[in-house]
């Protein structure tokens, strides 16, 4: 038997950090936006003989094997699995440990901002179900993903919005309230033909560090230091008013807004744009009309925002600093 998936790394838009809980229902009309990518996780899972787990990385070109004795509590609460626990973690939770060969390839660069871990979860979890033969409900999904991620992590809160774009494609709202996350879908044509000309997608060639520690932003924002909940704040604004916007297909401004929230962050968050990202946007001028850091910042990804038939120029010039152009589609919607 073998079993297939692929799910969209996310770009995020506007709204991210304020996908923590409780900070999202704290604050007032809190909403976060993203978009699935054309870039895709993905995963294969295959029958074997042999009495083992054989994982094999694409990305790293690695293969390693694990045994049924090896899947026990004790071992995920230590190192065993090293950066494999997250992938093993969830083959346990469906209960396969032996007998499997399961390949992952991550659609993203390292550390590139994208979700892609994230993503790799669900997709992973979305193609054990259909191995199983268990009931798949994508909200399910992505609890326990989420939960068994931030086990991992082990650093405080752990931020939504990631897993949701590999399991519904498209653009997406998630706007919570007091007893879930409601998910809508923004997907248009018009703003994806719009968006795909406007903004270009580069990684820096930097991993991600963790410019920003979510449980230092955590705190800061209930010990109101540092500026955080009054930046937060803004950047909630900006969030709600950049919906209006795209369901008022008043897509110029959306992307006078993206470009606000990306200064908004660069100011709210040290060391979120790099030395790097700063002299690019910089060297293009008025080439670049706005700069937005994917996930935390420090390296990885970020957006560059632009006047139609600009892209072509801000490749040459991003290439010649030793970073890379990630062309992408955004992805419809998915059932």
């Amino acid at each position: 038997m073998q079993v297939s998936e692929q799910g969209s790394v996310r770009v995020d838009l506007l709204g991210g950090t304020l996908d923590l809980v409780p900070i999202n229902v704290i604050l007032r009309n809190t909403v976060t936006l993203n978009l699935a990518t054309s870039l895709k996780a993905k995963v294969d899972i295959e029958a074997i003989d042999e009495e083992v787990v054989e994982i094999i990385s694409k990305d790293y070109d690695s293969k390693n094997t694990f045994l049924k004795k090896d899947f026990l509590a004790e071992n995920f609460d230590g190192d065993h699995f090293g950066p494999l626990s997250f992938v093993c973690q969830i083959l346990n939770h469906f209960n396969i440990t032996d007998k499997v060969r399961v390949t992952l390839e991550s659609g993203s660069p390292p550390g590139a901002g994208l979700g892609g871990s994230s993503s790799m979860g669900v997709t992973l979890y979305k193609a054990l179900a259909k191995y199983t033969g268990s009931d798949f409900d994508r909200l399910t999904a992505i609890r326990t993903v989420q939960n068994i991620e931030a086990k991992i992590l082990n650093k405080g809160p752990c931020g939504y919005q990631d897993y949701y774009p590999a399991l519904f494609g498209g653009v997406l709202a998630l706007v919570p309230n007091d007893n879930e996350i409601i998910v809508e879908q923004l997907y248009d044509k018009e703003f994806k033909d719009f968006l795909e000309k406007r903004v270009t997608l580069i990684y820096s060639g930097n991993l991600r560090l963790s410019a920003i520690n979510n449980w230092e932003v955590y705190k800061d924002f209930f010990d109101s230091k540092n500026g955080v909940r009054e930046g937060l704040t803004e950047i909630a604004n900006l969030a709600s008013e950049a919906l209006t916007c795209l369901k008022n297909k008043d897509f110029e401004r959306f992307l006078t807004l993206l470009g606000l929230e990306g200064a908004t962050r660069e100011k709210l968050f040290s060391n979120i744009v790099t030395d790097d990202m700063r002299e690019l946007k910089n060297e293009l001028g008025e080439v670049a009309t706005g700069l937005k850091v994917c996930g935390a910042g420090g390296g990885g990804c970020f957006i560059i925002t632009h006047n139609e038939g600009d892209h072509d120029k801000i490749k040459i010039t991003a290439e010649a600093k030793n970073m890379k152009v990630l062309e992408f589609q955004v992805c419809e919607p998915l059932n």
